[in-house]
């Protein structure tokens, strides 16, 4: 791996949160294929939390330390150039970490510095409204209008499954809306945010303005989230965490939740399956299955459910997988052997209670297990109704639509689902009838591009991601109201009369006083 210095203690320094405290602790990152030690990362405590948010807040209280529009697309503009400049350290730095494929990462930095890009466009298009006044009585007179505002300082939790993408999905919204943000990475993937932060500040921000902590605890995590002084709080991780967060957030703390799904496909009956398969071993298996909208659970017709589960198995089957730095890989490693356990523990029960296993179900080395296709487990099994987060597709066979929709609805959890056909009007009533924030059309449930909104619905997830709907959650929209033009010139004229006529009897006043000498 190139040399990024991400060993060097001095170099974390920056990285951290320029606290003149000694760090409490170190925590060792590995790659999650071999165990290879990557680096050492310095932990931040309770007094790390309070220099970062007494920082924070400090800038954003200050209205004359606040970043101009310009300021702000300067900074950004420099750090996408930065990043351009570094694609290949960041992506084997976020494959060495996190375990996607190198291919798979190269593409994240695309998406990475295309982010960058468009919270520019879209802090430049960024403007308030005029606000109707004048249809009462109360406001003939008057005339308003709004502007945006930073919300204020901004805490960010993330996930380690795009341990550079989702970083800048949650920080470059905040440096581009004018917000203080305090970042927090997943434990297992620091190093591509901790790079990025580094990157940001090379581009001249200055480093208060965005700060990273790799806490030494979750209680040091939530005391972080839960102060007083956030505005705004998003988080990227499992639903249990993100509502538990979400219920000791201190009041008037606004959020955004973006957890996980199990989500659906279905395959309606005119459509020849065949074409679809390459489609779905692409969103089902795509860096493992580690993707809050995997496909999970596909849906066919009775009579074709077994071709296709075996349809898919055989190309399940042909995936590459292993070392995810070699550039022939196609599915990576696990995070942790502890989901290997968890996903193998899964599979052997919905076998267990009879489904079929078609390909897959076995341990590899180095944290990596076979893609696996299960046809038919039992609708209460773990694979049916949990997140597996794996590399695991179900197929399901059904006899009617309308028990497919039923099926595929049936759950707490609801984010993008996808239906493949032939018949344009069958098309988009099964898409109305779907449970879901985005239904994609004859394509994969893991299609996205970061202008699209990407929200996780009921147990899914709170508000809606994708960065123009960030930067837009990161903001206020402040409201001026003025007295009507009219009403300033008649005060106007009023003024100038009055002071026409004081004028005038201080003339006059003289003019006597003139008078009395001369006599």
């Amino acid at each position: 791996m190139p040399d990024l210095n991400i060993a060097d203690a001095n170099f974390l320094k920056r990285l951290l949160l320029q606290s003149e405290l000694d760090p409490t602790g170190r925590v060792a990152v590995h790659s999650p294929y071999d165990g290879t030690a990557l680096a050492t990362v310095m932990t931040g405590g309770s007094e790390h939390v309070e220099d970062a948010l007494a920082a924070a807040h400090k800038l954003h209280k200050r209205r004359a330390d606040w970043l101009s529009i310009p300021e702000r697309v300067a900074v950004l503009h420099r750090l996408a150039t930065l990043m351009e400049g570094q694609r290949e350290e960041l992506a084997l730095l976020a494959t060495s970490e996190g375990g996607k494929p190198l291919q798979d990462s190269r593409v994240e930095v695309t998406r990475a510095i295309d982010g960058i890009h468009l919270c520019v466009e879209e802090l430049r298009a960024n403007r308030g409204t005029v606000i109707p006044l004048g249809s009462t009585t109360a406001t003939q007179n008057r005339s308003a209008y709004t502007q945006k505002e930073p919300i204020g300082v901004v805490v960010a939790v993330s996930a380690f499954n795009h341990p550079l993408n989702l970083i800048v999905h949650q920080v470059a919204p905040a440096i581009a809306a004018g917000c203080p943000v305090i970042v927090k990475p997943a434990g297992d993937t620091p190093l591509s945010c901790l790079n990025f932060v580094q990157l940001v500040h090379d581009a001249g921000l200055p480093p208060a303005w965005c700060q990273a902590i790799v806490t030494d605890s979750n209680a040091t995590a939530e005391l972080l989230v839960t102060d007083s002084r956030v505005a705004f709080f998003s988080f990227i991780g499992s639903s249990k965490i993100g509502w538990m967060l979400r219920s000791k957030l201190a009041p008037g703390t606004r959020c955004a939740l973006e957890h996980g799904g199990v989500a659906p496909a279905i395959i309606l009956d005119d459509f020849a399956f065949d074409a679809a398969i390459a489609t779905i071993t692409k969103g089902g298996f795509y860096h493992a299955g580690q993707v809050c909208v995997s496909v999970q659970r596909v849906f066919a017709p009775v009579a074709k459910a077994r071709q296709c589960a075996d349809a898919l198995a055989s190309s399940a089957s042909q995936l590459r997988v292993g070392d995810p730095v070699d550039e022939s890989t196609e599915v990576g490693p696990l995070i942790r052997s502890a989901e290997i356990d968890r996903i193998d523990a899964w599979v052997n029960e919905a076998i267990a209670q009879g489904g079929e296993l078609i390909c897959g179900g076995k341990r590899l080395d180095n944290n990596c297990y076979t893609p696996t296709v299960i046809l038919n487990p039992p609708e209460d099994a773990k694979l049916s109704r949990l997140e597996v987060f794996g590399p695991v597709v179900c197929v399901y066979p059904y006899d009617d639509v309308a028990t497919a929709i039923a099926q595929a609805n049936d759950l707490p959890t609801a984010f993008q689902a996808a239906v493949f056909g032939n018949d344009f009007d069958q098309l988009m009533d099964v898409s109305q009838q779907l449970d879901a924030s985005a239904v994609m059309i004859n394509d994969h449930t893991a299609f996205r591009d970061d202008v699209m909104p990407f929200a996780g619905l009921r147990e899914s997830g709170l508000g809606t991601g994708g960065i123009p709907y960030t930067l837009e959650d990161m903001q206020i929209e402040k409201m001026t109201v003025l007295p009507a033009r009219r009403s300033n010139e008649r005060h106007a004229r009023r003024h100038c009369r009055q002071r026409v006529r004081r004028h005038v009897n201080w003339q006059c006043m003289r003019r006597l006083a003139r008078s009395s000498r001369t006599e």
